[in-house]
């Protein structure tokens, strides 16, 4: 009897931590600076907060910022090379990156990559040349010749930063009708209707940010009805009200990420990531120069934001946030520290808690992506 007993408990022991523990997270690390040499892969723990130490994935020259295509199998990434700067594709097999194809943009390097939820093309965002290219995409995920959209103008509000068209982030509406680019020189989100079939993109409208706000990064609401803009250069988030029928973004509030106070410092402070929390109630954006993350309870209804927290990082200048798919972590990467750290995420209040130890040191990363 007493043996029977112990093997029951045995068999109930191994059933519940097979069960209850989580397998390790595949993270790839896009990165840009000194001692960078491409593309970095770690895993991490959700259990415990974990990572394996990070390695070399893919050697590449700045490749800043990574995205995956929609069947998951397949990781594009902007990048440099000798004679050449455009994008990268990789076929992803568990941490491993095998490159096969890569196209060059006559307009310099992207700052930003997304791919359009069809799967038949990708767009960049050229900072420095002040363009969206389009790269066509075949049946197997190689890239085309890409066309060029230039921006123009500037709403010049703010002295060698807003003299000419900057985009900085490519993305698509929900139902993948509309491309959406946030420029930081023009304090608009340009708006592009989308033509999956030939693949094209064509002018559509704007949305009108808050003068020398400095759009960077956007992110829409869970339920498709709000747009959430981080401006850079006011650290703060505008909310719009997106009317998917017609292609239309109207401005509604904007939320300040940090207290005048905190601004108030001979540190330089700038806006770099913006995320939506996949329940719908929570966004957060991260703060370079304060070296933090803000965290924000938002209204369902109205789409108005409001602060709750301000968490400091455990590393300097955090240019890229992520969440892990179940959303129960938050990792933020130090670009000027050479770290990625976790952070706890309560699933009822949102707040972040840093868990000591939840560290992997990475060159320069200013990316993060969970492979599918």
């Amino acid at each position: 009897m007493k043996t029977l007993r112990r093997l029951l408990l045995s068999t109930l022991l191994f059933t519940f931590f097979c069960l209850g523990s989580a397998k390790p997270l595949d993270v790839f690390f896009g990165t840009g600076g000194r001692g960078a040499e491409g593309i970095y892969h770690a895993t991490f723990n959700p259990d415990n907060g974990k990572f394996s130490p990070a390695r070399l994935a893919a050697k590449i020259g700045s490749p800043g910022f990574l995205t995956l295509h929609p069947n998951g199998k397949i990781l594009y990434s902007v990048g440099r090379w000798e004679g050449g700067t455009g994008a990268v594709g990789y076929r992803v097999d568990g941490g491993e990156l095998k490159e096969f194809t890569r196209m060059a943009c006559p307009d310099g390097g992207g700052c930003h990559i997304a791919v359009h939820p069809s799967g038949k093309f990708l767009l960049t965002a050229q900072y420095g040349g002040g363009s969206v290219a389009l790269f066509p995409l075949d049946s197997s995920g190689k890239l085309g010749e890409p066309s060029v959209t230039e921006h123009e103008g500037g709403s010049k509000v703010v002295e060698r930063r807003q003299e000419s068209p900057h985009p900085h982030w490519t993305g698509f509406s929900p139902d993948g009708k509309y491309a959406l680019v946030p420029d930081l020189g023009l304090d608009q989100i340009v708006i592009y209707k989308v033509d999956a079939s030939k693949p094209a993109i064509n002018p559509h409208g704007v949305g009108q940010s808050v003068p020398g706000g400095g759009p960077r990064h956007m992110r829409f609401s869970t339920d498709g009805k709000f747009i959430y803009l981080l401006n850079e250069l006011t650290l703060s988030v505008t909310t719009f009200m997106w009317d998917g029928a017609k292609g239309t973004a109207k401005t509604l509030t904007t939320e300040p990420a940090l207290s005048e106070q905190d601004k108030e410092s001979e540190t330089f402070n700038s806006s770099a990531e913006i995320l939506v929390h996949p329940n719908g109630r929570f966004v957060y954006s991260s703060n370079r120069g304060h070296d933090s993350v803000s965290v924000y309870r938002a209204n369902p209804k109205s789409g108005k934001l409001k602060v709750v927290q301000v968490q400091p990082v455990r590393g300097a200048f955090p240019r890229n946030v992520n969440l892990t798919p179940d959303a129960s972590w938050l990792l933020a990467a130090g670009a000027d520290s050479n770290t990625v750290a976790a952070h706890r995420v309560d699933p009822k209040t949102g707040k972040l808690l840093y868990q000591r130890g939840s560290i992997v040191n990475v060159p320069s990363p200013i990316c993060i992506l969970f492979a599918k």
